[in-house]
């Protein structure tokens, strides 16, 4: 049972301060290491091929998005339907809130991953779909759509000429600091390379930057593939699949609120381009360095995982398959996450011992340890292709999905994993301006009576002399 705990944190001193609400609970004894459970196999009209990592809502329950599948079936796609949003709960009851293609896709086709905002309501991104006048425009979408499932298209891409305004956005999307959401588009901009743009929560777009709009081999990079992140500095880090000054290998990028976007790293830097190619986004770890993978790269073409520093200094901490077979994995499309043991976890699309993929650990000096390999049950029940990243949620436990396996459609499925980590508490927003109220999620939280609050300055923690009391 999830339980949530609210509190008011009002701070007047300087912008670096930040607020820190301690919990004080006892926390239970993990599950046994690496114990995957297969919670959910999809069947096509509640949805199928889920791609993207899930995101714990406010109400402990995990919510996502299938590229495929549906009540809908208006798009021309192997599977009927075009797209679904979901909520699970951790125990593996699934409720599809929202079918994508009713009105042959007004409202949006082909969703791609959930953030939920302050306000409580999730938002997202539709690859296609979306509505130019009265005709469908099949260029993408905004949408809002709160935990019941009622769907709000905010913004639908292309509505200035040319495109200029983006199209086809391929990620989710990043609230930050300022109440405001951030994220790119894969087309659109000048020529067609793709974009940063920022969009209030009511659907106001105003677009940041243009990717290769000084010309010539698109030194900045294009084709923005991954969600953003901000980092503690306020800015937002990502990354772009191709472009920077070494060919179309893709780059690493930060952005400013207002739009100035600095490129960090250019991809393909050698002969055999041993620092890996098509980059997957960044993570953020609690080092201040961030960490992301690379599709492919020498020998085998089989992907990276690096490490960049906030200015730019990348190290290659771990080059998957350079050997056959590929045992340890090969093709990490997604972007990793941290855990409470600082570890970093992520997947591979593929590899393994059946090369169906895997779940792995690396640490955040490159030592990487295969988890999992799926396709590891008869007739691949326990999933097939992990496409996206993982979720810790509150319980200690990992979760994710896989776009094939799972019962007898092979519509893909939904996950959990367990590998020895503990319930930890988290606040909902992560951040926020002076004043904001913060949310506490947390796993049989019922019956906690106080914590500490904490306060990080630059020079110190100061702790309340009296714990927050919470009061039924």
């Amino acid at each position: 049972m999830e339980t949530v705990l609210s509190a008011l944190g009002k701070l007047n001193s300087g912008k670096r301060t930040r607020l820190v609400f301690v919990l004080c609970a006892t926390t239970a004894a993990g599950l046994p290491a690496q114990t995957l459970t297969t919670l959910y196999s999809f069947a096509g009209t509640d949805g199928a091929s889920p791609q993207v990592a899930l995101v714990q809502g406010a109400d402990g329950d995990l919510y996502g998005t299938t590229v495929e599948g549906g009540a809908n079936d208006t798009c021309a796609r192997p599977v009927p339907g075009c797209g679904t949003v979901f909520k699970i709960t951790p125990s593996g009851t699934l409720t599809t809130l929202y079918s994508f293609g009713a009105q042959g896709g007004i409202q949006g086709k082909f969703p791609n991953g959930l953030v939920q905002a302050a306000n409580g309501d999730f938002y997202g991104t539709t690859y296609d779909g979306g509505k130019g006048g009265n005709t469908i425009i099949n260029r993408g979408t905004v949408f809002k759509i709160t935990p019941s499932g009622t769907l709000t298209t905010l913004y639908s891409f292309c509505a200035q000429s040319g495109c200029t305004d983006g199209k086809s956005p391929a990620a989710g999307l990043v609230q930050a600091t300022d109440g405001n959401f951030y994220g790119t588009t894969l087309f659109g901009g000048f020529g067609g390379h793709g974009t940063v743009f920022k969009i209030t929560p009511s659907g106001a777009l105003t677009t940041l930057y243009r990717f290769c709009s000084q010309g010539g081999i698109c030194t900045d990079g294009f084709n923005p593939n991954a969600a953003l992140v901000q980092a503690f500095n306020g800015d937002l880090y990502g990354t772009t699949l191709h472009g920077g000054d070494n060919g179309n290998y893709g780059t690493v990028f930060k952005i400013t609120l207002g739009g100035t976007l600095t490129t960090l790293y250019s991809f393909c830097f050698s002969s055999v381009c041993s620092d890996g190619q098509y980059p997957n986004g960044v993570v953020q770890a609690s080092n201040g360095d961030f960490y992301g993978t690379t599709s492919t790269a020498y020998p085998l073409d089989s992907g990276t995982i690096f490490k960049i520093t906030p200015s730019g200094a990348l190290t290659t901490l771990y080059t998957f398959c350079t050997q056959y077979p590929c045992v340890d994995g090969r093709f990490p499309y997604a972007q990793l996450v941290q855990a409470t043991n600082g570890d970093l976890y992520g997947t591979t699309a593929a590899g393994g011992t059946m090369d169906d993929g895997t779940v792995f650990k690396i640490t955040p000096n490159g030592a990487l340890t295969t988890l999992y390999s799926f396709c590891s049950q008869s007739g691949c029940t326990d999933g097939a292709g992990p496409y996206g990243g993982l979720v810790q949620a509150t319980n200690g436990n990992l979760y994710g999905t896989t776009i094939d396996g799972g019962g007898t459609s092979g519509f893909g499925t939904v996950f959990s994993l367990s590998v020895g980590l503990g319930p930890f508490v988290e606040p909902l927003p992560a951040s926020g301006k002076m004043g904001a109220a913060a949310r506490i999620l947390g796993t049989n939280l019922t019956g906690a009576s106080s914590g500490l609050v904490q306060v990080v300055t630059p020079g110190t923690t100061l702790s309340s002399n009296l714990p927050f009391r919470v009061v039924p």
